[in-house]
């Protein structure tokens, strides 16, 4: 029997920055979007906020609309 560990595959961790860089917004909005509780998960390691992938992709499909009178 071949019990060999397969690797899972792993989400990236993104700094801030590259963060706020995929979003397109500042990084002062997203340390005050944490703040609030309102952004997308992050992830302390050590002091370090990051921000895996998919949690950006949640986020924006969490507040996609398509209409302006939508909460």
């Amino acid at each position: 029997m071949n019990t060999q560990n397969k690797a899972m595959p792993f989400d990236p961790l993104l700094s801030a920055a590259e963060a706020a860089a995929v979003l397109a917004v500042s990084l002062s909005w997203l340390a005050k979007a944490r703040l609030r509780g309102d952004g997308p998960k992050f992830v302390k390691v050590g002091r370090a906020v990051k921000y895996q992938r998919s949690s950006l992709l949640d986020y924006v499909k969490s507040h996609t609309r398509t209409s302006t009178s939508e909460a």
